[in-house]
This record gives C-alpha cells, structure tokens and sequence, in this order.
C-alpha cells in the first residue's frame, strides 16, 4: 500500500509538470529558434512575449473582437511585425558583434519593448483578472485521462503547440534550404553573401519566424497569471533558460525535454517535500525558502555542473578577424593642450555645480545629488567587471544589497558604527564576489551572464527572506532601518554633510579603480580582452585576474549599497536592489560608457537626474522662467526613462565604449586636428 501511495503521488506530480513544463518548453524553443537563426541570446524574447499577449486581451477582452481576429492580430501579424522591425533596425546591422554586445542589446529592449507598447496603445498591467486562451472554455473545461490529475484545454493547447512546435521546427532546419541558409547566416553573413545568398533576406524571415513564436507562446502561457505584466514573462524567460541550456541552444528536442523535465522535476519535489518536513522539522526551512526559488537554483547548477555549457564554441564569424581592433580611450589620444583645458574645465565645472548645490538646493534636490553621486559610485563596479574585464555580470545589484544589509544587520544587532560596518559590507560583498566567480569562470560570454542573474534572482527569492539577512518578519513590521553616521563632532546626519561623505567616498574610489585600470591587474584585464589565449601564452592567469576583477567590482557594489542606505536611511531592497533594477543599472552604465570613470559618473548623474531635470521640466522651466510656462507636453511620464536608455544601450555593440567616450574621441580628434595645424602653420 504504501509503495502504491508513493507512485501515485510520483505519477500525479508528473502529470501536475506537465504544463508548467510546456510553458517552460516553449519558451526555451523560442530561444534555442532565435538563438540558431541569429545568434542572439534573446532576453527580450519575454517582452516581445508580452507585447502579443497585451494587444490579445486589449483586442480580445478590451476591444470585444473575436478570438480569432484577435489572435491573427496579435500573433501573425504584430509578431513577426516586431521582429521585421527589431531585424531591420538594430540586429541587421550587430550581425559581426560579439554575442556579448548583442546580450547586452537585449537586455535594453526587454526594458524598452513592454513602455514602448503600453505607451503606444495606451495599455497598462492587468492584475486580479484571469487572462482568456484561445481555446473556448480553455479554463473550465476539463480532462481527466488517468484518474489522478485533471488537465484544462489550456494546458492541453499549450503542450500540443510546444510538441508541434518541435516537429515542425526540426523539419525546417532538417529538410529545406532556408533553415539551411539561416544557420550560415549565423556562421558568416559575409561568406554566406559570397555564396550567393540574400543575407539580409534571410535574417529578415528568421526574425519574423522567431518572434511568432514568441508571440504564440506569449498569448497560450497569458492564462496561467492572474495577472499580466512584462515582469511576470520576464521571470519566466530566466526559468526557461535552464531548458534551453540542457539543448545548449542548438537542440530542439532537448529544449522540450528539459523544459518538461523542469517541470516535472518542480513539481515531484514540492509533492514530496512537505511530507518530508513533517516528518523532519530540520527540512522545514528548506521548505519554506527553497522552494520558490528551485527554477534560480536548477538554473544555476546546470549552468555549473555540467561541462557541456561552458565547452560550448560561440557562434563567430570567420572573417572577423579582418576587422579593426578597438580603438583606445580618447584620454590616451588626445592633444596635450586639450588635455590640459579639459582637466580644467572639469574642475571649474564641478565647482560651480557643487556651489549652487551647495547655497541653493532644497531637501528634495540635494537628496537627488546625494544619492547620484552614489549611485556613480555603484556604477565603477560596472566599470571594473565590464569595461575593464570584459564580462557582464548580472548581479551587482545583489552586490550592493550585501553592503546595504551587512549595514542594518551590524548596526541594529551589535550597533556597531555605520561607516565601519560599511567597510565590513565591502568586505564581505568581495568576497561572495570571488566565490562565485571561481564556479562561473569557466563560462564565459552569455552564460557567466546568465549565471549571475540565476545567483540574483536566488538572492531576491530565498536569502532576503532569512533574518540574518534581510530582518525576517521585524523588517516587514519596522523596516531595515540605517541610521546615519556620527564621527566624533561630525554628525552626517545634515544632508549636505552626508553629501560631502559621499563625493569623497566618490573620489576614493574613483582614483583606486583609474590606479586598478593602469596597474598589473588593469593591464592584463585588457590582454586577456585582446586574446586569452595570446595572453596564457606568456604566462597570465586569466582565472586569478577575474577573480580579482569580480572581488573589487563586488566590493564597490557593496560600498555604495552601504552609502545608499545609510542616505535613505532605510535599505530598501525591494527599489533599489531587486534583480530587475540591477539590470536596468546595466543598460545605463555600457549606454552612456563602461570604460571610464566619467562614464560611471554620467550614468549615476542621469539615472538620478533625468527624470525630475528633464522629463519633469525643472530644467526647462528654469530657462523660461517659471514651470507654469511650460508647455502642455510636461511633465512627461517616467516610464519614458526606461525606453530611453533601454533603447540606447543598443549603441553599445557598435560603440562598446559608451556614448560619453565616442563623444569625447570626436571631439578631440576634431580638435586634434585644429591644433595641430595651427602648431604647423606656426612653424
């Protein structure tokens, strides 16, 4: 009886994977299509999900159309729609970047795609609302074929398109010559145009057929929330991804057995778990913390224990090689006189801002200074991993939760000073930094990529809920409050204090990380950047300077995390750190300049002063002289900040360098130029 009861439960937790697991399914079919017939690593395949299933429930539940014109529209033609124009206008021309560059490009379009379409059709999330399927009474009616588990014709809808989908898709890339071309458009655009082959044709359809897919599975996976919003699909899409990592991108049929052995596995574990916890109390707190975050830790361990992820060879064009290197900072080219004037004006500069912020800012607006200069700060973490060691890392927003907890903890339980515990978050934030670079090293590219988002969202679902971490049940009730430093006589509790502390803290680190950048480490980041395999050849260690690398840029990250608390005087994980923040850190930071501390400086400024300056009109209103004429277009929304940057992190394939730094490398070889031929008409 008892061996019964168990394989009943085992088969009826199968049956319970099964459509989470297609969802899961057809997710990883989409990236394992995009990744094969472009060689994007698509993290905005959840937005372009999104924006489908949005225009469905606004033509089908909104609009009153039937479903089927609404799933025509939304499906076939809004879809490929998209990716004609995601293809024509930004992919068509990163075919030659490194898979690195377009990740990036994806992770500003999975924050612009959903604002873009919720402003252009005036739609906002949904929530409390069972979303309709396509299928009529697809959540009513229901089947139940062994007696054990009932499946609804949604979930029966969503588990035949993603076994379809397979067949089909296997066949196109099998047996006919366009998924033939596609996969050589992926190899080398440029031999496949010698080849005779319409590149730009072909990239076209696959982009088109890619985001149908997305669409499609973006409407069947709509009524399984209760909600929809472009964050839910999002989540989704990082769970996927472990199914698509079993396919290593390439294998369809692998792709829908991982999804559904995700699935399964899932839901076999949650069946037999809290069986287990009653009869072992000392599983209880796995219970209740791991199992939230099983898809994070799945995710995580395939992407580091199984070699197959990291031995995987990137999709590369041959003729790559005939390609320019990239070119050097503008600081190391430029004329010596305009070194000198610009030096200068960036003191005079800065003096007069920090004058006027000084003698005439209100609360609000040096609270907004304040936390720009250490939200600058936070962002030379990014230029340390990044610009300097050439890798994304996607969880420099836990980072700095490190610091900001480590804080709170220390100063609420042994009430410990502030700025002391601060260097202790640091610290300690370094080295969880060098921990888990030692698993993920191996991988490299979009998967350490991957990999450290899986750590955030683990971060996000399991240890901010211990209260050794994030306070437990008291911080719900009072909140993971941060007092403000006293140093002897000094009390930074006066805002323009605290802002004194944070430009040096600032400084501090800006000249440690410009020492970091041409010292040993700085130098053999960029060795390892041009070649690591050149670079090994004469003895580097790439695994000891990336090491390095994650354990400084995590120690900044839990540096400013520790500032931004005590100046908020609240930790405030859930707005400042969460996984989806730090990811939008990421687009500003390589949009505006990954390379340089002027970048990081930039990046924090307009991050933290583009909205209230511009989109607001403070800044406009200034120069008219007062707000009340301003004209009817402000104050415009928020959310356009997010399409904004979102939509300029595209510049970073084709600029990795950021916009700040190919500003300044035109500028001063226009100069350059002047100068010198005034020096030689001298002569």
């Amino acid at each position: 009886m008892l061996a019964a009861g168990f394989f009943e439960d085992l088969f009826r937790g199968l049956l319970q994977g099964t459509p989470p697991g297609a969802v899961y399914a057809l997710i990883a079919l989409g990236f394992v299509l995009t990744y094969k017939t472009s060689g994007v690593f698509n993290l905005a395949f959840g937005a372009q999900a999104y924006i489908s299933a949005a225009m469905y429930f606004k033509t089908h539940s909104v609009w009153g159309w039937p479903k089927w014109a609404a799933l025509l529209v939304s499906v076939f033609v809004l879809a490929p729609l998209v990716g004609l124009v995601l293809e024509r206008a930004i992919f068509r021309h990163l075919r030659t970047s490194s898979p690195v560059s377009k990740l990036v490009v994806t992770i500003g379009l999975s924050v612009a795609l959903p604002e873009i379409f919720n402003w252009a059709v005036r739609f906002s999330a949904v929530a409390g609302r069972q979303i309709t399927g396509i299928v009529p009474d697809g959540a009513g009616v229901y089947y139940d074929p062994f007696g054990v588990y009932r499946f609804n014709r949604d979930e029966l809808a969503m588990m035949a398109v993603a076994l379809a989908g397979t067949l089909l898709l296997a066949a196109l890339f099998r047996f006919t010559m366009m998924g033939l071309s596609m996969r050589a458009v992926v190899e080398s655009p440029r031999m496949t145009e010698l080849s005779g082959i319409n590149a730009n044709r072909v990239s076209a359809f696959a982009w088109a057929l890619s985001s149908t897919f997305a669409g499609m599975a973006g409407v069947l996976i709509a009524p399984r929330f209760n909600s929809l919003s472009s964050g839910d699909y999002f989540t989704l899409v990082i769970i996927a991804v472990a199914a698509a990592a079993t396919g290593l991108l390439v294998s369809l049929p692998r792709a829908l057995l991982g999804g559904l052995g995700l699935g399964w596995f899932i839901a076999v574990f949650n069946t037999f778990l809290p069986g287990l916890a009653d009869d072992h109390t000392w599983l209880r707190p796995f219970q209740e913390n791991l199992t939230p975050s099983l898809p994070f830790v799945v995710l995580f361990a395939i992407l580091v224990l199984w070699r197959a992820v990291g031995r995987q060879r990137e999709a590369s064009d041959p003729l790559a090689g005939v390609d320019p290197p990239p070119p050097a900072l503008a600081a190391l080219e430029r004329h010596p006189k305009l070194t000198l004037f610009t030096r200068l004006f960036g003191v005079f500069f800065v003096t007069v801002v920090g004058l006027v912020v000084w003698f005439r800012a209100d609360v609000l607006w040096m609270s907004l200074v304040t936390k720009a200069v250490i939200i600058a700060l936070i962002y030379l973490s990014v230029t340390v991993i990044t610009g300097m060691g050439g890798q994304i890392s996607l969880c420099q927003g836990t980072f700095a939760a490190i610091g900001g907890f480590t804080v709170f903890q220390m100063a609420d339980r042994f009430n410990m000073s502030v700025l002391a515990a601060a260097l202790i978050g640091a610290a300690l934030a370094a080295a969880v930094g060098a921990l888990l670079s030692l698993p993920v090293l191996r991988l490299g590219g979009v998967w350490l990529a991957i990999a450290t988002l899986a750590f955030a969202f683990f971060f996000d679902a399991v240890m901010v809920k211990f209260s050794w971490v994030g306070g437990g049940s008291t911080a719900l009730l009072t909140g993971t409050q941060v007092p403000r430093p006293l140093i002897g006589p000094i009390d930074f509790a006066s805002d323009r204090a605290f802002l004194v502390l944070a430009v040096v803290a600032l400084v501090v680190v800006s000249v440690g990380v410009i020492q970091l950048r041409e010292g040993t480490i700085g130098r053999t980041l960029a060795a390892l950047r041009g070649s690591e395999v050149a670079a090994a050849s004469i003895g580097i260690s790439a695994a000891r300077a990336r090491v390095v690398a994650f354990a400084v840029s995590a120690a900044i990250a839990g540096l400013g995390g520790a500032l931004l608390s005590m100046h908020q005087q609240n930790v405030n994980y859930a707005l400042n750190f969460a996984p989806v923040t730090a990811l939008f850190w990421l687009v500003v930071v390589v949009a505006l300049g990954s390379r340089t501390v002027e970048g990081a400086v930039f990046a924090g400024a307009a991050f933290a002063l583009f909205e209230p300056l511009i989109l607001q009109g403070e800044l406009l209103g200034w120069i008219v002289r007062g707000e009340e004429r301003l004209p009817d277009l402000w104050p415009i929304s928020g959310n356009w900040r997010l399409i904004l940057f979102g939509l300029m992190a595209m510049q970073f394939a084709r600029h990795p360098e950021g916009l700040v730094e190919h500003g300044k490398r035109r500028s001063a070889a226009r100069i350059n130029r002047r100068l010198e031929a005034r020096e030689g008409a001298a002569t």
